[in-house]
Parts: structure tokens; sequence; C-alpha cells
């Protein structure tokens, strides 16, 4: 007898923006600006994946380049914040932070902040509407210099908030074996400055080592996925520690090769081990899967009770930026999902 996980409250903090779309949407929008998509996001979808060598990555960011290149105008960029809003709602996502690298729209809308400020207009409006609260984080990649990080860590500054359709975080993404993480210290300082939360990817493509890295020079308060801190005690005690927030994103993983089955991502051992967890879905657009999925196979491939699922819940809740007031509300749901009679 287990309890409904669509309906079990909870925060979503790793979600990208171009990766969060469905893929009917990507493939409207590939009509609309009349592009051809490869076989892999038509017929072969989800894709089949595999980056954990040069190979696999290249093939991996060509499809999901392919997919940004259909995003071409202001309408389809508020559709995306939109569909992402409304799928999170409807799996029971009351907290929302999608990360976006505005530099790859700024062509198509006239730059950098008016990329940014669409995308933050529509979150507030998908707030208002669709159940899920929406904040954006602003997040540089490892592939441009450090000195782009620091432009967009001011541009984020400027928005930076404490609710829905503000900036609450910055993060560094894109293929960890790409540039010094040292050198992207700066950026993430002007960033704190600013009130924003240190949110970059570590330790998935790369192991443990990459993770202390993180810690050392970004001070984070999340790690994107961060799961690679399990072969090393030391580093994951120190994640303990800190009460760094790990996003661990299972489909994310086994789609890119880093765990052959979901059965294998070692989120019983990261529970055990005291460690905030906050699930997300990363790219459904490439792995083919939501944030709800996770939750299921915290349930059927880890053997979680609903007392931990609701525990996972809760702290991707806490480790969220969301306002006071709404992360009580959404503590005192999760206890109210707990207290609910088990469905056999």
């Amino acid at each position: 007898m287990t309890r409904s996980l669509r309906a079990l409250p909870k925060a979503h903090l790793h979600l990208h923006f171009t990766g969060s779309m469905r893929i009917t949407t990507l493939r409207e929008l590939a009509d609309k600006h009349g592009l051809r998509l490869p076989a892999a996001l038509l017929q072969d979808w989800p894709p089949r994946l595999r980056a954990t060598d040069e190979r696999g990555w290249f093939r991996f960011q060509r499809l999901y380049d392919t997919a940004r290149a259909c995003v071409r105008d202001e309408s389809d960029m508020r559709r995306i914040v939109r569909e992402a809003a409304e799928d999170d709602a409807a799996e029971g996502s009351g907290w929302l932070e999608i990360q976006v690298d505005p530099t790859s729209y700024a062509p198509f809308v006239g730059g950098i902040t008016p990329a940014i400020e669409i995308v933050l207009d529509e979150a507030r409006a998908a707030s208002r509407e669709t159940g899920a609260q929406v904040a954006v984080v602003v997040a540089a990649s490892r592939t441009r210099h450090p000195l782009d990080a620091r432009t967009l860590a001011r541009l984020a500054g400027q928005y930076a908030g404490d609710g829905a359709g503000t900036v609450v975080g910055f993060g560094l993404s894109n293929d960890e074996r790409r540039g010094d993480t040292a050198e992207f210290g700066k950026a993430f300082q002007i960033a704190a400055k600013a009130g924003l939360a240190s949110v970059p990817h570590a330790g998935e493509l790369l192991g443990p080592s990459h993770v202390r890295d993180a810690l050392d020079h970004l001070t984070p308060d999340r790690l994107g996925h961060g799961v690679r801190a399990a072969e090393d005690p030391a580093v994951l005690d120190t994640l303990v520690r800190r009460g760094v927030t790990l996003e661990v994103c299972p489909a994310s993983n086994v789609a890119l090769g880093v765990y052959d089955e979901l059965s294998q991502v070692p989120l019983r051992q990261l529970v055990e081990a005291g460690a905030s967890i906050a699930l997300g879905a990363d790219d459904p657009l490439l792995f083919g899967s939501r944030l709800l999925a996770q939750y299921e196979s915290a349930r059927d491939d880890h053997g979680l009770s609903d007392e931990e699922l609701a525990a996972l819940a809760r702290s991707s809740i806490r480790g969220s930026q969301a306002p006071e007031s709404v992360r009580t509300r959404l503590l005192a749901d999760v206890d109210a999902w707990l207290a609910s009679p088990q469905k056999i």
C-alpha cells in the first residue's frame, strides 16, 4: 500500500530551460521555423546516449544544440517557461527553479538582458496561473571564458530576489571536463554579493575530486548532481557537514552512462549518509522522463518508504530558495500527504 507520488508536494531544483521542453513542443517549433530534426528526436526518441567519453558527449551536445536552435523568438521562450510550470504543477511541484543561460537566445531577442527579462516575465505569469511558483537560476557555461561568466553573474545580480519571477541562484553547467573550476570563482563571488545561491554542476561525469574542487572554489549551497561524492567518504562527509544539497538526477546519470541501471544510482547511500537531496529531472527532452519519474525510481528501484520519500520532498523544499512562507506551506502539505491514508 502506497500513496500517490504525484500528490506528494515537492520542489524541483534541477531543470534546464531547453531541456525542459516537451518533445511535441520541440517538433512543433522545428516545423514553425523550417528546421529539420534528426531521427533521435523523432521516431527514435528518447535518444540512446552515453556521454562518459568525448564522442558520446559530442553526440549529446549536438542533440542539445539542435533543440536550442529551434528556440528563435520571444513566443518560443515564453512557451517553454509556461509548459515547464504546467508540467511541474501536474507532478506535485509547488516550486520550480528553472536554469537558463540567456546567451544562447540573445541573438533572437535583442541581447542577454531582453532574454532574461522574457524568462522572468513569463515566470511571474506562470506562477500566477499554473499552481507552480517559478524562479530562475542563471547559469554560465564551462565551455565559455570565465569572463563571460562574470558578465552573466552581474546580469543575474540585477534581477536577484527571493520569490517567483526573480533570479535566485547562479550556476555553472555543461561538460565538467571543460574549463578550470577555480577560474570561475570570481563569477560566483559576484553572484554571492548580490545574494544569489551558488548552484554549480559537479560530480556526475567526474568523480569526487571535482566535487572537492567545487567546494573549494565555488562555495556551493547546492551541487548539480554530486552523486559521485559517494565514492569518497571524506568528500561526502564534507558535503553533509556543510549542508550542501545534492540535486540528484537519476535519469541523467543513467542516460549519460554514469551508471548502467537506475538501481545503481547511490541514492540510498547518500540518504543514509545524511546528505540533503533534491531529486531533479535535468533534461526531460533528452532523457525521456520528468520529475515524478525520479520519485518513482526512488520507490521502485531503491525501496524508499513513503516516510523516506516524504523526507526527500522536504529536503528539496528546504534546499530551495523559495520564500519562507512558501517553504512553510509546502512542508505542511508534505506532512498532510504523509498523514493521508495509503492506497492499495
